[in-house]
């Protein structure tokens, strides 16, 4: 789905977010991330109405490009092929007309076909990830930190890694507990933290194919996302705070986990 064609109703979305809402309406998500982004959409007005005009756009743009009835060797079926497709451009135009009254889509006509979204990167799992948990109030997390231990196990079995906990309370934050959740290449892992405030910061884990590379950022909107890998693991610490604070609680987690912040800088 293309989401340039209404700056108004894509703002304050990240590019991970609008491939996310795209890639629900084209059945290109796994169960797992369709439970994801549906419980976002269950309170995320904005969300749920940019969804509604991708629905629109696509079934206006499935029936103006549906394929043409097999041809006939006899005029009479050519002629009757021939006022079906008028038929369905008709109401595809109508449709057109009502979902740019609704979604600002105008103009969808003259690129019918939008390009292939790029996957997610690694950061935008992640952003994405805090986006739908992050502000969940009852259920942040799968299971609370009361069974760490626990936790900690189950999640190690399930990426096949042994996992550790990082400790957070330095910066005032304690752990709510963890999740597992899809990744690109397999299961990943969502660590909870939060703050005597309610503000929260989410670690999220998975296995990668790098042994090492430095700390990145990720800024969508008010939220910023630190990546990095070590051991062959991939870590992204996002939250909503100064990026500068961010950063700092970033490279103590990598120096905890095993990393080597210290060569990057």
């Amino acid at each position: 789905m293309r989401d340039d064609l209404d700056p108004t109703a894509t703002s304050g979305f990240s590019q991970a977010e609008l491939r996310a809402l795209s890639a629900f309406v084209d059945n290109e998500l796994t169960e797992a991330e369709r439970q994801a982004l549906g419980a976002r959409l269950a309170v995320d007005q904005r969300a749920a109405k940019l969804l509604g005009r991708y629905r629109a756009q696509r079934a206006a743009l499935r029936v103006l490009f549906a394929d043409s009835a097999a041809q006939a060797t006899t005029s009479c079926i050519v002629l009757r092929t021939r006022m079906n497709w008028r038929r369905r451009t008709a109401f595809a135009i109508s449709a057109l007309a009502a979902g740019a009254a609704l979604a600002g889509l105008a103009g969808i006509i003259s690129s019918p076909v939008a390009p292939p979204s790029p996957p997610m990167t690694f950061a935008e799992q992640a952003d994405l990830a805090y986006v739908v948990y992050a502000p969940e109030r009852r259920h942040p997390v799968e299971v609370t930190a009361a069974r760490e231990g626990a936790l900690v196990d189950w999640l190690s079995k399930r990426l096949n890694r042994p996992l550790s906990v990082p400790s957070l309370r330095a910066y005032g934050y304690v752990l709510l507990g963890g999740r597992l959740l899809p990744g690109a290449a397999g299961p990943a892992a969502q660590f909870m933290y939060e703050d005597a405030a309610g503000a929260r910061l989410a670690l999220y884990v998975s296995p990668a194919s790098q042994r090492e590379t430095a700390i990145r950022v990720l800024r969508a909107g008010d939220r910023r996302t630190f990546s990095w890998a070590n051991g062959h693991m991939s870590y992204a610490l996002s939250g909503r705070m100064a990026e500068s604070q961010l950063r700092k609680i970033a490279v103590d987690v990598c120096s905890e986990l095993g990393g080597h912040p210290e060569r990057w800088r």
